[in-house]
C-alpha cells in the first residue's frame, strides 16, 4: 500500500510525528507550509483565531499528488480545538475520496474536539484512525512508542 504523510508543523511537534509515522510505515511525506507568518505570541494568537473562525490560509502548492496514494495519513496542532488553518486549506482543496484517510494531532493539553471537525474536511474518504499526542517532543520516548503501536494498525 503507498502511503503518504501530509502534515503542518509549527513548532516541530507535528513534524517529529510525522518523520517518525513515515519511517515506520515507508510513506513518503509532504509538509504543508502555511504562507501566513505564525511565529512568536501574535502568530500563535492570529492562528488560534484563524482556526476557531475556520479560515483558510495560503499554502503552498503540493510536490506530492494525494491521487497517487492508497493511505493518507494527515497530521496537524490543534489550536483552539480545531486543526490548523494550513491542514484545513490543504484537506479542502485535495480531494480523498475513495482514499483511507488517517490523522494524527499534537496538542498541549486534553483530548482534541479538532476530530470532529477535521474528519468533516474528509468526506468520502475511509477513515481508519487517529493518534492524539500530548507535547510529542517533550515527551520523545513515550510518544515513539505510542506511534509505532499505532502505525502497527494502520499497516494491518
Amino acid at each position: 500500500m503507498k502511503s503518504l504523510v501530509v502534515y503542518y508543523s509549527r513548532t516541530g511537534n507535528a513534524r517529529f510525528v510525522a518523520e517518525t509515522i513515515a519511517a515506520e510505515v515507508g510513506a513518503d511525506v509532504e509538509e504543508v507550509l502555511d504562507l501566513k507568518k505564525r511565529s512568536g505570541p501574535l502568530g500563535f494568537l492570529g492562528g488560534g483565531s484563524d482556526a476557531r473562525r475556520g479560515k483558510e490560509t495560503e499554502i503552498s502548492q503540493n510536490i506530492k499528488s494525494p491521487t497517487g496514494y492508497d493511505l493518507i495519513i494527515v497530521g496537524t496542532p490543534v489550536w483552539a480545538s480545531r486543526p490548523s488553518p494550513a491542514i484545513a486549506t490543504y484537506l479542502r482543496k485535495n480531494d480523498l475520496s475513495g482514499k483511507k484517510v488517517a490523522l494524527f494531532f499534537t496538542q498541549g493539553g486534553k483530548k482534541p474536539a479538532a476530530v470532529e471537525q477535521t474528519k468533516a474536511l474528509i468526506p468520502n474518504s475511509e477513515f481508519i484512525g487517529q493518534l492524539s499526542l500530548v507535547n510529542p517532543l517533550t515527551t520523545k520516548d513515550e510518544s515513539e512508542k505510542q506511534i509505532v503501536e499505532w502505525c502497527k494498525t494502520l499497516v494491518s
